[in-house]
């Protein structure tokens, strides 16, 4: 085909551009034109939001650091929490180091604990023994003190109540229960170097002290004995005591108005053999 005959004359054009289809077709495009422009206008403004929402979301912010929990007025003055008319068994947690009380009861020793068999049976006092509970046994302070007992060895503290005597061994201060021995950590060991304070109750200095100068298991044998010690240091008693291997029998001799006095006529006893002399409490 020649290139004339691809050419269209003027007079064609000119119908072309003046038939209606064609106008048609020129507005068609015009509207096309116009709405692909506003929905290129929507998608933008719809990347841009989400680009925003993006970053709002991964915007790094600022946080005040953590501070630790203000305890309760009660546990930083290092008081019982116990409510009115419970009985003390003092805090089960160990707490930290805290200062000696100025002018109160101090000793130091080591400190064992007890709990299978003794569990359930009665104590000195009259109550019946939880090893689960904040109690302790000690040969001299009164029943019903509240004592803070210091383990030497990491610093550990917690707090019982005397309602039990004990421990009858030359090298111990005090029996503690399991819970108060896994509170200072000396569970496991089974003994450990530790501190008594008083915190309240009656005086340890009140009262009436002996010395204990033996113990039986056959109660006539424990009489001779006592017959015995009674013509040198009167007056001589015995002092019947149930544990969980049979009834124990003990001699004990003096009765006293103070420790001091009472541990003189011990170490007197030890100068005359009696190794095994302890002071104890002469409980009414």
């Amino acid at each position: 085909m020649s290139e004339s005959e691809n050419c269209v004359a003027p007079s064609q054009l000119s119908r072309i551009f003046s038939s209606t289809n064609f106008r048609i077709n020129l507005r068609d495009q015009g509207i096309l034109r116009r709405r692909t422009r506003a929905l290129a206008t929507v998608w933008m403004l719809a990347a841009f939001c989400v680009a925003l929402a993006g970053c709002s979301q991964h915007k790094a912010v600022a946080r005040p650091p953590a501070t630790n929990p203000t305890p309760a007025a009660g546990a930083a003055a290092g008081t019982s929490t116990n409510t009115p008319g419970s009985p003390k068994s003092g805090p089960p947690p160990a707490n930290e180091r805290q200062p000696a009380v100025p002018g109160g009861y101090v000793e130091e020793g080591v400190a064992s604990w007890y709990g299978v068999p003794f569990n359930g049976r009665r104590t000195s006092n009259g109550e019946i023994y939880d090893m689960h509970t904040f109690t302790a046994a000690h040969r001299t302070l009164p029943f019903n003190c509240m004592v803070r007992v210091t383990n030497l060895d990491n610093g550990k503290q917690t707090e019982v109540r005397i309602n039990d005597r004990g421990p009858f061994v030359a090298n111990r201060v005090i029996d503690l229960s399991l819970a108060a021995a896994q509170a200072i950590e000396m569970w496991g060991p089974g003994t450990a170097h530790v501190r008594l304070e008083i915190l309240s109750g009656p005086s340890p200095q009140a009262g009436f002290f002996g010395v204990q100068v033996g113990a039986f298991k056959v109660q006539e044998n424990a009489e001779k004995f006592r017959a015995e010690m009674d013509a040198a240091y009167p007056p001589a008693t015995i002092e019947t005591y149930a544990t969980a291997d049979g009834t124990y029998y003990r001699v004990r001799v003096g009765k006293l108005p103070s420790e001091d006095a009472a541990q003189k006529l011990a170490d007197r006893l030890k100068s005359e053999g009696r190794a095994g002399a302890l002071v104890v409490r002469i409980d009414d």
